[in-house]
């Protein structure tokens, strides 16, 4: 069999269901009939001496893999949602800077920085009926730490009040121009 240019078209298997058909579906009657090859005979025979298997003409098809692309838009943030992520981000926020803190502090001591620092600053400030300011007592770890617990506090209020209106306005600014649109694709 030749083509009109007079060239032997190449073919590929198909092994799947007929046009317009689902694999193994059920037909009109309630009786199953289980998917066959496109072209196949019915009576259960072999088509061109393969079994279950057609040959069909090749019409330029793509070796690489198609990748499927769809346009969406974020029409709308639910502010609830919105106000319970960031909550739990702001925590995990407030609990790393805790530990970042104390880490700082404990490498700080080790190095001596504040036995040093301190001492220089005793001594600018000291006289003779006093010691000057004590910055070792004043930066202790247990003051460092309130005070970050305390800064951690008001950042996670902050933090999840302002993403909560920031929903809000979105969610009123989207109204108007139609939110945020994104391209999302998909690799087969």
């Amino acid at each position: 069999m030749t083509d009109t240019r007079g060239q032997q078209p190449s073919y590929e298997t198909y092994n799947g269901p007929l046009p317009g058909e689902r694999a193994g579906a059920q037909q009109p009657g309630g009786a199953y009939h289980p998917p066959q090859a496109y072209g196949a005979p019915a009576s259960g025979g072999t088509a061109g001496g393969q079994t279950g298997a057609v040959r069909r003409p090749r019409t330029g098809a793509r070796t690489t893999p198609r990748t499927r692309k769809a346009r969406l838009r974020v029409a709308k943030a639910d502010p609830w949602s919105v106000m319970k992520v960031s909550f739990l981000l702001s925590i995990a926020l407030g609990i790393c800077t805790i530990v970042a803190a104390a880490v700082l502090w404990m490498v700080m001591d080790a190095m001596g920085v504040f036995s040093t620092v301190g001492g220089t600053i005793s001594e600018a400030t000291g006289s003779n009926e006093s010691n000057g300011f004590d910055l070792q007592s004043f930066l202790s770890l247990p003051r460092v730490l309130m005070f970050t617990s305390v800064i951690a506090v008001i950042d996670v209020v902050l933090m999840t009040a302002l993403a909560t209106l920031g929903a809000f306005i979105y969610n009123l600014s989207a109204g108007f121009v139609g939110g945020v649109e994104l391209t999302l694709a998909e690799d087969e």
